[in-house]
């Protein structure tokens, strides 16, 4: 049954949406959440950079638009829609006909305020010309941050023009990504003298587009509620946790969902066979198939351990470069991993990859179909993140029958059960501590497990792919917020 419209216009204004654009987590949170919210009577709109990479094929074209930008001058772009008419691209070639979303292999582009002032110039722009005009506009990560400012500097300008009584929720991913650029580069984003203070956008002489957009956003969320938690306080706030602490009731951790139509493996197509929770059988498939893939022997007596990461230091890779290869050297494991990252990182796995052939197998990149297939394939899924904000990865793995083995903060603390060797009980192997002996730990527990009780591991399994953290109900928590935020402006 349909719902009943609630009347509310929301405008996501994002850098990343899949599957135009994904770099992680962001752009499949963008994508799913309108869909929840919309199943709760919210009329959702996104405005997105239209990336090179990103075809017209699909898309309509709606024709140029002319924007006023920070800087007094005007900006000539295109608009083109999709996604069944619910998502607008911005056009701006010299500004996003790049290689990559933040960055290239030279570094990461030194015009970001001008990038993503214009985005978020463009997306108020191109609701006026379309005459829909949003009660909120939620913004993602510091690339779209400073939308709370630019709103509230076009209300003291007079320059809001219909936007007047529109809101704004930011919604943090990622603390430690706030931003960073010299004061000067404001100057794209038209942003009035009031916000620019040590309140406001301004840090130690530089711009922090994040820190701006906690101070005048009219809402502030982060994804799950344990890392809300430990952003009120040093490291986890990255030096803000004092400004996140003035906001009070105004910031809070709405955990993610996963996108369980995507992430199915009773229908994936991506994978070797299909299987659920109430028959394990074709996951065996899936796991000959992924060791044929990466190189890794036939033998299913060996547990498979899974990884789809960013390969930095937060996603612990540090930890990982103490703990695993004395395990890989006893024989019982292998390891599969897909991911890019840090040079240090990619050469290390390289060399593991080399030292024990047929034990571990590297893909470097990406590739949303081997990702698929490692989770079907992996007996255990490897997140020993020093911080983890959310996480969809521990998700997607319980759902494929993948036991996560996770370091207990943020999200993967709150949507990971820990294992109880006398029941069964429990979704994965969890550790507090962020050394390679706790993670080192962690890991023979749950090789132990697969030696010495197998059954509990099938209890396991089949207790996680039951498990659902879907965006019914953050979306309900998101309705909640907007309707306070939009009954402050009315």
């Amino acid at each position: 049954m349909k719902a009943e419209k609630t009347g509310l216009k929301v405008l996501f204004v994002a850098s990343e949406c899949a599957p135009w654009a994904k770099s992680g987590g962001l752009g499949d949170v963008v994508a799913a959440l309108p869909k929840a919210l919309e199943a709760e009577g919210v009329e959702v709109r996104t405005v997105l950079p239209l990336y090179g990479w990103i075809g017209r094929a699909g898309l309509e074209w709606k024709g140029g638009l002319e924007v006023e930008c920070g800087y007094g001058g005007r900006e000539g772009c295109g608009v083109w829609e999709g996604g069944e008419g619910k998502v607008w691209f911005l056009e701006h070639n010299v500004l996003y006909d790049r290689a990559g979303i933040y960055g290239d292999g030279h570094g990461e582009f030194g015009d970001q305020a001008r990038r993503f002032g214009l985005l978020c110039a463009g997306a108020a722009e191109l609701c006026r010309r379309e005459g829909w005009i949003p009660d909120v506009v939620h913004t993602h990560d510091w690339p779209t941050a400073a939308m709370g400012g630019m709103l509230e500097s076009w209300r003291r300008d007079g320059r809001g023009r219909g936007l007047e009584k529109t809101g704004s929720v930011l919604t943090i991913h990622n603390m430690a990504h706030q931003g960073w650029m010299e004061l000067e580069e404001a100057r794209w984003l038209g942003l009035r003298w009031e916000t620019m203070t040590q309140e406001g956008f301004e840090a130690y002489g530089k711009l922090n587009l994040l820190k701006g957009g906690i101070a005048w956003s009219d809402a502030v969320t982060t994804v799950s509620p344990t890392y809300a938690r430990e952003c009120l306080g040093e490291p986890g706030g990255c030096g803000l946790s004092w400004l996140l602490g003035r906001r009070g009731s105004d910031f809070s951790g709405v955990l993610n969902g996963a996108d369980y139509e995507t992430w199915n493996p009773e229908r994936d197509g991506r994978i070797a066979a299909g299987y659920g929770h109430n028959s394990l059988i074709g996951k065996g498939a899936c796991k000959r198939d992924l060791q044929l893939r990466m190189g890794l022997a036939a033998d299913d007596r060996v547990p498979v351990l899974g990884m789809v990461t960013r390969l930095a230091e937060q996603k612990g890779l540090g930890l990982l470069h103490e703990a695993l290869p004395g395990l890989l050297a006893e024989g019982r494991v292998q390891l599969a991993v897909l991911g890019s990252g840090e040079r240090w990182a990619e050469e290390w796995l390289g060399w593991l990859a080399r030292e024990w052939p047929g034990r571990v197998g590297v893909q470097l990149g990406y590739s949303e179909d081997l990702a698929h297939q490692i989770y079907a394939g992996s007996d255990f899924f490897l997140m020993p993140s020093l911080f983890e904000p959310c996480g969809l990865s521990q998700l997607y793995a319980m759902r494929y029958g993948a036991l996560p083995v996770v370091r207990a903060t943020g999200g993967l603390e709150d949507t990971v059960e820990g294992y109880d060797a006398r029941t069964g009980g429990g979704t994965g192997f969890k550790f507090a501590e962020a050394s390679g002996a706790a993670l080192r730990g962690a890991m023979d527990e749950a090789v132990g497990t697969w030696y010495e009780r197998p059954t509990h591991v099938t209890m396991m399994r089949e207790r996680g792919m039951a498990r659902r953290f879907g965006w019914e109900g953050p979306a309900k928590e998101y309705l909640a917020i907007y309707e306070r935020v939009a009954g402050r402006r009315r």
